[in-house]
């Protein structure tokens, strides 16, 4: 089978290895998509570890093709996505059988369930309320899972800004109450004229930049709660404590490192997606084979129009 080996930085090479045997509490998966996602990229520029060669590639959905002598309630046939820590992009991935929850239904290239995990668990985690005043700060692929995610639980107004014009576009498409081009407007002028004033109840910030850092608490009411979802890496990030001590706001991480909180967002969000209630068919914008990995990689970097995810596909 083929797998894509990061060689150094910023190069790819598809190796030829024998296809992974399961263990007893594990199922083979004939990968259908891998997707490429924002922390992937640190290790394709060359940032962090530097031990090469390096088999990236975490967020898998595929078939089960075979299943260890342990495994019960999956097996062959079985659509899935699944979570791994790495070796996801290949023709074929084992992983435990725990690890994996039912795509039945859903395009599987679409079935990306350990960011869906992500988005669910932060949401939760967040405890948005009916009626709530909701910020999201960045309109690219996590922001848009979490606004559908925001939207299910009956917000008064949710607010989405970004810089770029396509991604506005999209969240508008959602269902976004109001959209923000922060290169054109205020956005801190804009949600206290919505809110009287007041603030938002909820602020996410999905960007992983600085920028939204130093917005977020502008645009949040008193004791109100600062969501972090973007990815946050590389150099300290500054943030204005004394004021967000001052206001008393709720500082909420969205991320986790708990394989069971991991798996309690998988369950949700496939639940979800296989009902209908979200769906990623838009955001899945960018398709490349495994042999154009190189290519995903670099539109995940520099977003080019109309971009939310890349995904790698397979034939099958």
């Amino acid at each position: 089978m083929r797998i894509a080996a990061l060689t150094g930085p910023q190069e790819f090479e598809l190796q030829e290895v024998p296809t992974p045997e399961v263990g007893p509490d594990e199922v083979l998966l004939q990968v259908a998509g891998s997707g490429v996602c924002t922390s992937d990229l640190d290790a394709w520029r060359g940032q962090g570890e530097a031990a090469y060669p390096r088999y990236l590639g975490h967020e898998v959905s595929g078939r089960v093709v075979a299943a260890g002598t342990d495994v019960v309630g999956v097996g062959p046939g079985d659509a899935v996505g699944a979570w791994v820590t790495s070796h996801g992009f290949a023709d074929y991935v084992a992983v435990k059988a725990q690890y994996t929850r039912p795509a039945a239904g859903v395009r599987l290239d679409t079935a990306l369930a350990e960011p869906l995990s992500c988005a669910v668990n932060a949401v939760e985690r967040a405890d948005v309320r009916l009626a709530d005043d909701v910020v999201l700060i960045g309109a690219g692929f996590m922001g848009n899972l979490v606004q559908q995610l925001v939207a299910l639980r009956g917000p008064r107004r949710l607010v989405v800004a970004d810089a770029r014009a396509d991604a506005l576009a999209r969240a508008e498409l959602m269902g976004a109450t109001r959209v923000v081009d922060v290169t054109r407007e205020s956005l801190t002028e804009v949600v206290a004229d919505l809110t009287d004033g007041r603030g938002a109840d909820i602020t996410f910030e999905c960007t992983g930049s600085q920028g939204a850092l130093d917005t977020m608490g502008d645009v949040t009411r008193m004791s109100g709660k600062l969501v972090f979802v973007g990815f946050h890496q590389g150099a300290p990030r500054p943030v204005p404590l004394g004021y967000w001590n001052w206001m008393a706001f709720e500082l909420v991480n969205g991320h986790f490192r708990d394989v069971g909180q991991i798996m309690h967002g998988m369950t949700i969000g496939l639940r979800l997606l296989q009902a209908g209630s979200v769906s990623l068919d838009r955001l899945v914008t960018h398709r490349f084979p495994l042999d154009d990995i190189g290519a995903a990689f670099r539109a995940a970097e520099g977003k080019p129009e109309g971009f939310a995810k890349a995904v790698i596909t397979f034939p099958g």
